[in-house]
């Protein structure tokens, strides 16, 4: 179990990860009484799309705003075109669009 001795590029510790689920792992234990049984795979997905949108830099507010706002009027077969990433690809191509 020491690999990181063996090979430079591997991290002594795990800090990074841990930081990335603390609100996580604070929030567990504030929501634990949260209400129904299925809201834990709610909150599970929410959990998930904010960690991806903060790991893509991008404002979880701003896009969950635009987002749930937009999703109403979709299909299913554009709902990809509102993942996190996806949605900052569109977002900085209408930033250059803006600048011209």
């Amino acid at each position: 179990m020491q690999i990181f001795l063996e090979d430079g590029r591997v991290a002594i510790d795990n800090n990074g990860v841990e930081n990335a689920i603390r609100p996580t792992a604070i929030g567990k234990k504030n929501w634990l009484f949260i209400g129904a049984a299925e809201a834990g795979e709610r909150s599970a997905i929410l959990y998930t799309i904010i960690e991806n949108c903060r790991r893509s830099g991008i404002n979880p507010d701003e896009y969950l705003r635009d987002v749930l706002t937009r999703l109403p009027r979709m299909t299913n077969h554009q709902t990809h075109t509102v993942t996190p990433q996806a949605w900052a690809k569109e977002k900085s191509g209408e930033q250059a669009f803006l600048k011209q």
